[in-house]
């Protein structure tokens, strides 16, 4: 097992990289010692290995949400709060999320918002959710307005990650965490964008190797911004956000579940890099290596005639990264490095919408 740690004081925790219900127990335990008397919360999918690791732990309690980014609502989050309540959890009582972003997202809502703060345990089972969604402390769910309107800060007390259970991953679903892998080369790691360019079939072909260090990587990247940043408040966080503004809109434009997530950032980082060049700030050659490398990994780069662009600004205009009414976006302004803009026309905007 390798570990990695995600350093913020209090509120540290490990993000451990490992396989094995034993050993995930004996994880689990040193950062949870009520760990039996938990919560855990799968999918209809991830049920079955939710029901081994709770076997482990020796906890008997399982929520079951449909799979589907639907989920991600307050009519589910009432629902756990019911079986919170049923079995009088406490303070010590944690919530285990086993499953992809929408179970850690809602699971890690309801843990953060029950008697004002549960223990947290992240159990990745998607590539897109273990190099993201279940590092730095971002939880929430869906209104019909937008997507993670609503939402909070609650760090884990610990990530476990098993890297083997993306050998059985829907293809399209580990295609579309590989999108988020991207963002990390583009916004912090020129070096990992080019591994990424150099080792694309390997990857695409789940080789043990490459996606142990795609994972690892990921991760690094990832906690290095949180631990500078945890909450957003300087702004460092906010190149997480790269080709997200447009990924929201793809979304909730689209209806969730039509694209999911992965696939919506990478067409959305390919808009944002396109406003990048309008600006002089890249060279095309910046987009079109995204552009290739994303097409190698079976991902869209362009969003979906029927989408009017019209309906898209409506939904960035209630992005909650946006400042005083204007518009914010994370563009390049160099392969492995952004910034964050708040001053882009609305036209163009539109063009980029449009640009094939």
């Amino acid at each position: 097992m390798s570990t990695i740690r995600v350093n913020l004081g209090p509120r540290a925790y490990d993000i451990a990289i490992g396989s094995g219900a034993a050993r995930f127990a004996e994880f689990v335990r040193e950062w949870v010692p009520q760990a039996a008397r938990g919560l855990v919360v799968a999918d209809s999918n991830t049920r079955p290995h939710a029901e081994h690791l709770a076997a482990a732990l020796g906890a008997e309690a399982i929520a079951t949400v449909p799979a589907g980014e639907p989920s991600k609502s307050i009519a589910e989050v009432a629902r756990l709060y019911g079986h919170l309540a049923g079995r009088a959890a406490d303070r010590k009582t944690p919530v285990i999320a086993v499953g992809g972003g929408v179970v850690g997202d809602l699971a890690g809502f309801v843990a953060a918002t029950y008697n004002r703060g549960l223990p947290l345990v992240m159990v990745p089972t998607t590539l897109l959710a273990m190099v993201d969604s279940s590092v730095g402390g971002k939880v929430g769910i869906n209104l019909p307005e937008g997507k993670n309107l609503v939402g909070a800060f609650h760090q884990p007390a610990g990530v476990w990650i098993d890297t083997a259970l993306l050998e059985t991953l829907p293809d399209r679903e580990y295609r579309s965490g590989l999108a988020e892998v991207v963002k990390y080369g583009v916004i912090l790691d020129a070096e990992f964008f080019a591994w990424l360019e150099a080792n694309a079939d390997a990857v695409v072909r789940r080789d043990p190797g490459a996606v142990a260090h795609v994972v690892a990587r990921s991760c690094r990247l990832k906690a290095d911004v949180v631990e500078q940043d945890e909450r957003e408040e300087t702004g460092l966080r906010a190149v997480l956000n790269y080709g997200h503004t447009f990924a929201h809109a793809f979304e909730s434009v689209g209806g969730y579940g039509v694209w999911l997530h992965g696939e919506a950032v990478a067409a959305g980082m390919v808009r944002a890099s396109l406003l990048a060049e309008r600006r002089r700030l890249v060279g095309s050659e910046v987009t079109a290596r995204q552009v290739a490398l994303l097409n190698r990994f079976g991902l869209p780069t362009a969003p979906r005639g029927e989408w009017r662009a019209d309906d898209l600004l409506a939904v960035m205009r209630r992005d909650k990264k946006n400042v005083a009414g204007r518009l914010r976006f994370v563009l390049p302004t160099s392969l492995g490095h952004v910034s964050v803009f708040d001053d882009v026309p609305e036209p163009v905007v539109r063009e980029v919408l449009a640009a094939a």
